[in-house]
């Protein structure tokens, strides 16, 4: 368990540090899922501007979304990106017949072009928190399980000597669940948006998996909103009791007082 304040890495949302009982424990890699549009990208730039906030170097690795998108999505919540990194993996001229091979599958060689230039990126800026986006990216140059599960543990391997806290976006193109990033990861968070036949879309998210944390479980909702995520932690009955001083009136009985718990109640209770 979370012994003190420093050994815990701000999540830069409210709510999320009441879920995780102040935030996630540094240097460790985590994986946040959830399909198009329930808020990984603004959840993630938000935990990089957080950590600059307290004097942390911050590098958002991008493998699907341009520069020029992440800044057009920053704007719209107010927020400056030039405290942190932003390294584009798809270069305008990477497109060209020059770059093109047929000696090898492209998957061959992509991949190892990809996490090798990830590795490059970090020892060169030595950042503090790390986001990878997205993890679809990396299993479709991987074509197998097994190169995928053997690319994230040396992905993971190579993080836990960097002293830096990861985040790996997923927009769950898989089928099913990634059962395999679960294992491997030291936590998971999946958010959710839900359709309903009236009304608006329903955001909730919920921890999947958080060692050495006691987080608070259950659904959350929460809202995308100019300035970041808003989210509501999960109301629990037992944290909002409030105690009743109630005068008791006695029966003349000391024996009939305590079989009622004191004597008679004037008036009941008001919440």
């Amino acid at each position: 368990m979370k012994t003190s304040m420093e050994s815990i890495a701000p999540t830069g949302i409210d709510g999320l540090d009441d879920i995780l009982n102040g935030g996630f424990t540094p240097e460790r890699l985590y994986l946040i899922e959830g399909t198009p549009g329930t808020g990984k990208t603004t959840l993630g730039l938000g935990f990089l501007l957080r950590g600059a906030k307290d004097g942390q170097s911050g590098l958002y690795i991008t493998l699907a979304e341009t520069e020029v998108e992440l800044r057009a999505v920053a704007e719209t919540h107010g927020w400056s990106l030039d405290p942190i990194t932003i390294f584009e993996m798809v270069p305008a001229d990477g497109l060209g017949d020059d770059h093109e091979q047929t000696l090898l599958h492209p998957s061959e060689v992509e991949l190892g072009e990809t996490v090798r230039a990830i590795m490059a990126k970090v020892d060169e800026l030595r950042p503090a928190r790390v986001i990878i986006d997205s993890l679809s990216e990396l299993r479709l140059l991987a074509q197998s399980p097994v190169r995928y599960r053997r690319q994230i543990l040396a992905l993971k391997h190579y993080f836990s000597t960097r002293q830096c806290t990861v985040l790996i976006l997923d927009d769950k193109s898989a089928s099913g669940s990634d059962l395999q990033l679960h294992s491997i990861a030291h936590g998971v968070i999946s958010l959710e948006q839900i359709l309903s036949g009236f009304g608006a879309q329903r955001r909730r998210m919920h921890v999947v998996k958080m060692r050495g944390v006691r987080y608070r479980g259950g659904y959350h909702d929460f809202e995308i909103q100019p300035g970041g995520l808003c989210i509501y932690p999960r109301l629990v009955a037992a944290e909002h009791g409030v105690a009743h001083e109630m005068p008791f009136v006695s029966t003349g009985s000391a024996a009939f007082d305590a079989l009622l718990g004191g004597g008679w109640c004037p008036e009941p209770p008001r919440c």
